[in-house]
């Protein structure tokens, strides 16, 4: 695909951060129009940014000038919107969570094949800097094997965050802490470390009067044999995200930013003067591209330039989803429970419905 890409943003809460992004590449994407439930917040928006307010998604799909429609809108709405987004012959960026089953994720894998068009999931926190560096020197074999990864996500929301009538509830936002806030975490843990072969979660509702998990731990065993763990609640008066990794050759730590925190600064601290030559050769020459939603929008717009696949990938969101349903399964029923799911599975077509 030459030229740059004409994009819709539909849905203006997070949708104002991809607004903005979209906006900071101009050799790459124009914004040309907004849309939101609300007309004076999609009015409001279009002024500001001097694009089009539209009033639905069927109105954003009636024009002939939009290539991406970038859905941010409520879970429960994201399976309906992607396919009718596609079958009208644009491209699709979807906030996360994609979908709330691996048997719904798989239709929507042969529906973008079918349409020729590309799905993109929202994996932003891939992008900074810091876990770049790491992603690296994993990948170059520079970190050697894994032992043990921690993670935690501290995080605050109170009750004006759940005056949104679709928040805390499974039929409308699928789920709590795990997948409307630590599912970032999870998926740098994995994207560093590796996939998880077994999870055991337990989850509890303690902040707010709502219907889903505000607190969980979790306990994984990862395909390589490497341990990882994983604290979030929604009920920390200091909020921090923080990630630890350690391999044979070095450990790697983020910074305790809540909202920031796969950027720099890391703490790569290597096990030998050996290692620390390894590391230092393998990022002298390392390029770094922009963080977060713009690089990610960015790797997309030259993706549809260059024929290939997108930075963030359905399978990418199938794994993340697989490990979700694992995690409420394993919460619900009290017991480990082993990936891949077989489709077989009760859980395949959904952990709400046995919620």
């Amino acid at each position: 695909m030459s030229g740059r890409l004409r994009v819709a943003v539909v849905g203006l809460g997070i949708g104002q951060l991809h607004a903005r992004a979209w906006r900071k590449l101009p050799e790459h994407a124009e914004l040309v129009a907004v849309c939101d439930v609300d007309p004076a917040k999609a009015a409001a928006a279009a002024e500001r940014w001097e694009v089009a307010a539209l009033a639905g998604l069927g109105e954003v799909l009636a024009r002939d000038d939009i290539d991406v429609v970038d859905l941010c809108t409520p879970p429960s709405l994201h399976d309906e919107q992607v396919r009718a987004v596609l079958a009208a012959g644009c491209h699709v960026v979807c906030e996360k969570p994609l979908v709330g089953s691996l048997a719904a994720v798989d239709s929507l894998a042969e529906a973008e094949a079918a349409s020729g068009r590309q799905l993109m999931p929202i994996f932003q926190y891939r992008f900074g800097h810091g876990l770049q560096k790491v992603k690296h020197l994993v990948d170059s074999g520079v970190a050697g094997s894994g032992h043990t990864t921690s993670v935690d996500v501290a995080w605050r929301r109170r009750a004006d965050y759940y005056a949104e009538p679709w928040r805390g509830l499974w039929a409308t936002e699928l789920g709590g802490v795990l997948l409307s806030h630590a599912l970032h975490a999870l998926d740098m843990l994995t994207y560093i470390a590796g996939p998880v072969h077994r999870a055991f979660a337990r989850t509890t509702t303690r902040v707010n009067p709502i219907e889903v998990e505000d607190c969980a731990a979790l306990s994984l065993e990862l395909a390589d044999g490497s341990l990882a763990t994983l604290s979030a609640t929604l009920g920390s008066s200091d909020e921090i995200t923080r990630h630890r990794f350690c391999f044979t050759e070095l450990s790697a730590e983020s910074n305790p930013s809540a909202y920031a925190n796969s950027g720099e600064p890391w703490t790569i601290t290597p096990d030998s003067p050996e290692a620390e030559a390894r590391i230092a050769e393998a990022l002298a020459d390392f390029a770094l591209l922009p963080e977060g939603y713009v690089g990610q929008f960015q790797r997309f717009a030259e993706a549809l330039r260059d024929g290939t696949d997108p930075p963030v990938t359905v399978a990418d969101a199938r794994n993340s989803i697989e490990l979700i349903t694992a995690l409420y399964v394993s919460a619900r029923e009290g017991r480990d429970v082993v990936l891949p799911l077989p489709t077989d599975d009760p859980a395949y077509q959904g952990w709400v419905t046995s919620t």
